[in-house]
């Protein structure tokens, strides 16, 4: 009778996992199978290649502005709750971008809708899978299983969407969107949340609305520097000063004794620190990459949507690999080691890009360095990941998830705007290797951060033995 239990207890959590990992799997899909679909949509709804740019950008940046909000509001309403509210809403723009008539519909499904839904969804998937798996060990296996969908869904998003896209419409992606969340809602049927709402708790509204605010208007910053300087300027000045304010009036609720959206005691965590600043590079040489490549193949080598994906493919399978062994190389290797690791290669992948390409007209020139890129990733995703939520105990992992969350799609926003304008400006060979280039630099300061996280890593430090011993976080 317990051996019974016990098997379909376990069966149980793999669905949660299966929920979990395809959820992360169809969010980085939609921030990535876009780009192989430029040509066809700004035919289809006469528009351009900049406007596509900004419709992918808007998406990311809406989940990043809207992370730390939704991992806070997990603790009001509970982690199932808004795990699944986010799924409907994802769904709801998901179908109305498969029938969008214009750009504007298409921003509002595809950027505004999808982008809120995600932000609802996202962080329960890191804060049920740090509480479900307690020890670091079972914890990177759960992650790798998450970051390995996630990754796959950002580097083969441009092979499926190239499929579908070829074989019925670029339309006909967003339909494949919603059937994989109707699919994400069975699995999460008998999903248990491992800890109750707590509908006392207060939200902070001026402080999300200031958060969102102040990082809009960077990124937007970055998107209009190649149409106007001066406008990007003052944008970039806005988008800081609105910042400053809200760390200032994060600072003044916190010391009147009011519950802030995001405490600044978060920051004062090194290691968790230099973990998002790991997180933001990862997924801007992610994006990057993805925008940057596919968009040169299309507009200046004339691939179409499946080619594009087709090449794409190398990045995949190099993710795939190491993702999966993520157990594994948590076992053997440090997670400072395992960072930098990933790092390294990113970094030599984008610089054979170059290279290869610059050299050789055949596609085969791109699968090099995609596949290192992938490796590289692969490797890196999940221990830094782990790093930074295994810093905190459980009553703080929807703040860390939210801002981790945040952080990450932030990078993705970053890497979109900025390889994304450098290309957009051009759109030539020499364009192509300055944007690759520029993202090989930002990963050095990836790096960099990666050589001053913790050589050794206690496997047993856990949520909860953190709250020990930390009472007062």
């Amino acid at each position: 009778m317990t051996e019974t239990v016990e098997r379909e207890r376990a069966a149980g959590q793999r669905k949660v996992l299966a929920a979990l990992a395809l959820a992360q799997f169809i969010c980085s899909f939609a921030g990535s199978n876009m780009n192989v679909m430029i040509n066809d949509i700004s035919t289809d709804l006469d528009t351009t290649v900049q406007g596509v740019q900004v419709a992918i950008t808007v998406f990311l940046l809406v989940m990043a502005a809207l992370m730390i909000p939704g991992g806070k509001l997990t603790d009001r309403y509970g982690r199932k709750r808004c795990f699944l509210t986010g799924l409907v809403v994802y769904a709801i723009g998901a179908l109305l971008s498969a029938a969008a008539p214009g750009l504007g519909v298409l921003i509002l499904g595809n950027s505004i809708l999808e982008g809120v839904g995600t932000a609802l969804l996202i962080p329960p998937v890191y804060i049920l899978a740090t509480l479900l798996y307690p020890d670091l060990t079972s914890r990177a296996r759960a992650f790798g299983t998450i970051m390995a969908l996630g990754g796959i869904g950002a580097a083969a998003g441009p092979l499926i969407g190239g499929l579908i896209t070829t074989a019925v419409s670029w339309r006909a992606a967003f339909v494949f969107q919603a059937l994989i969340i109707a699919v994400i809602v069975l699995l999460s049927r008998h999903m248990d949340d491992p800890l109750p709402p707590d509908p006392t708790r207060t939200f902070d509204t001026l402080g999300a609305i200031l958060s969102s605010a102040g990082l809009v208007l960077v990124v937007m910053g970055i998107l209009a520097a190649d149409n106007d300087i001066w406008l990007m300027i003052a944008l970039l000045v806005l988008g800081a000063g609105v910042l400053w304010w809200f760390f200032r009036y994060v600072r003044a609720r916190e010391a009147s004794g009011r519950e802030p959206l995001l405490s600044l005691s978060l920051f004062r965590n090194r290691t968790s620190n230099l973990g998002l600043v790991t997180q933001n590079v990862q997924w801007l040489m992610l994006m990057g990459v993805s925008f940057t490549v596919a968009a040169y193949l299309q507009v200046v080598r004339h691939y179409d949507a499946i080619q594009t994906g087709i090449i794409f493919t190398a990045a995949t399978l190099g993710l795939l690999l190491t993702s999966l062994s993520a157990e594994r190389l948590a076992e053997r290797r440090s997670q400072r080691t395992l960072v930098m690791t990933g790092f390294v290669v990113c970094i030599l992948g984008v610089v054979v890009l170059v290279v290869l390409a610059a050299a050789y007209t055949t596609a085969w020139a791109f699968v090099p360095g995609l596949l290192l890129i992938g490796l590289g990733l692969g490797v890196m995703l999940t221990p830094s990941v782990n790093v930074v939520q295994s810093s905190f105990p459980e009553e703080r992992q929807g703040e860390i998830s939210g801002l981790s969350r945040s952080v990450s799609n932030l990078g993705s926003s970053f890497g979109t705007a900025i390889a994304g304008t450098i290309l957009v400006s051009g759109l030539t060979r020499g364009a192509y290797a300055a944007a690759m280039l520029s993202l090989a630099v930002i990963g050095l300061a990836g790096l960099a951060a990666a050589t001053r996280l913790p050589r050794q890593t206690d496997p047993t430090h856990t949520p909860r033995r953190a709250a020990r011993e930390r009472p007062g976080a």
